[in-house]
């Protein structure tokens, strides 16, 4: 009975919203007025943080006009984090005045089909990652509560339409995306604007300010683990499992007396790893900003995940460890990319002991020799596109769109 009380006042709030934006909809939209969001207000991160500022760096006076879209229940923690910059809170009367009459929206993920957007609001898509698993009208079987698989197709299709500009890292991401989102409209073959930082502050100097920052001394070598999110690996609803597939015993056996291993779990799983009697040079950083983990990590090592993509522009090595490949074989055929040893930028490793002996290869040459060609095609593929120039060439669309 409360449960169904609680939709019933959901469905008359945005019933509400949904009538105030239809009025502020009749108005024109505000020129210089943008509206960025990160993951469905989650996060202040990734693409549209790049691009944000770029933006104000550029042109300061910007500021005032632009605002970032949060989730209510993120507003405290976010407006701490980001002082300097303007919050509304998703979903209210005062964020529907302003999305409403935006002349931009630059966003990273789908907005629902149901909200209604300006004829003249401009809308850049920037979308978050180079696509590992398959999308959009691409999946075969949609499982999820309360839809079904055309009807899912439909609303991403739609969104999609809406959608003027769309960011594409690479080719590749190209290709997918106009099949998976049915998109006709203008692509920006730019990269990606968060990997900008991989490219203008791979230096010593900024890579020590990070180091010192995030462990305050500076650590000669830095390995990061960065596994895919096992959302099938749980005790209970809410609950997940997080074990490490190797023994941090037998890694610090391997690796120099100088190596801090960095973990970067999803945040679901972050307190509930044991590093017991390794505290010392373990790092366990679930909400840090990926990519100065990037820039000071001198090895990857990674399973499914995308971060190999982003990763890859540094051209640093990479191994990979599927521990869990059988496991995994079915949803591997439904990944875009061919996920075989001949075709990774590093070598795979499916029991401890193989990865072992990879890591003691890396720890003799600092590299793993027979994947040199690997690496660099790899990087030709993926990263052509990526010059450190990504969010100046978006900044100058929103600035060209905006007179």
């Amino acid at each position: 009975m409360k449960s169904a009380l609680i939709r019933l006042i959901k469905l008359i709030a945005r019933w509400v919203l949904i009538v105030m934006n239809d009025g502020f909809l009749c108005m024109r939209v505000k020129k210089q007025t943008i509206v960025f969001e990160s993951f469905n207000g989650r996060d202040i991160s990734d693409n549209p943080l790049a691009i944000y500022n770029q933006l104000v760096k550029l042109a300061p006076e910007r500021r005032a006009t632009c605002y970032f879209s949060v989730k209510p229940a993120e507003y405290r923690r976010l407006a701490a984090a980001f002082p300097d910059v303007q919050l509304i809170k998703r979903f209210t009367p005062g964020w529907v005045s302003v999305i409403a009459r935006a002349n931009f929206w630059v966003m990273n993920s789908r907005m629902p089909t149901w909200w209604r957007k300006n004829r003249g609001t401009i809308y850049i898509q920037t979308w978050h990652g180079t696509p590992l698993k398959k999308l959009g009208v691409d999946i075969d079987n949609v499982e999820i509560p309360g839809s079904s698989t055309a009807k899912y197709h439909r609303s991403f299709v739609a969104e999609a339409s809406r959608w003027d500009y769309l960011i594409a890292p690479n080719q590749y991401s190209e290709d997918i995306f106009r099949s998976a989102f049915k998109f006709k409209n203008q692509f920006l073959e730019v990269g990606y604007p968060r990997n900008d930082t991989l490219y203008n502050d791979n230096n010593s100097a900024h890579i020590a300010k990070i180091k010192q920052a995030l462990f305050g001394y500076q650590p000669k070598q830095v390995i990061m683990y960065a596994p895919t999110w096992r959302d099938d690996d749980f005790k209970r609803q809410g609950t997940y499992n997080f074990e490490l597939p190797f023994s941090l015993a037998a890694f610090f056996n391997t690796v120099s007396q100088d190596t801090v291993l960095i973990i970067r779990p999803h945040y679901l799983v972050k307190d509930h790893i044991d590093i017991s009697g390794f505290e010392d040079r373990v790092k366990i950083f679930a909400n840090e900003d990926i990519n100065e983990l990037y820039l000071i990590t001198d090895l990857l090592i990674t399973d499914y995940s995308s971060v190999m993509f982003d990763y890859a522009n540094l051209k640093r090595p990479i191994l990979f460890f599927p521990y869990d490949l059988k496991h995994y074989r079915d949803e591997l055929r439904g990944f875009y990319f061919d996920y075989r040893q001949s075709n990774l930028p590093g070598p795979m490793a499916t029991t401890q002991t193989e990865f072992l002996s990879y890591l003691r290869q890396y720890y003799l040459s600092g590299r793993f020799i027979d994947f040199d060609g690997n690496l660099n095609r790899f990087n030709q593929k993926f990263c052509a596109w990526e010059t450190g120039q990504a969010a100046q060439k978006v900044v100058q669309v929103i600035l060209g769109g905006q007179s």
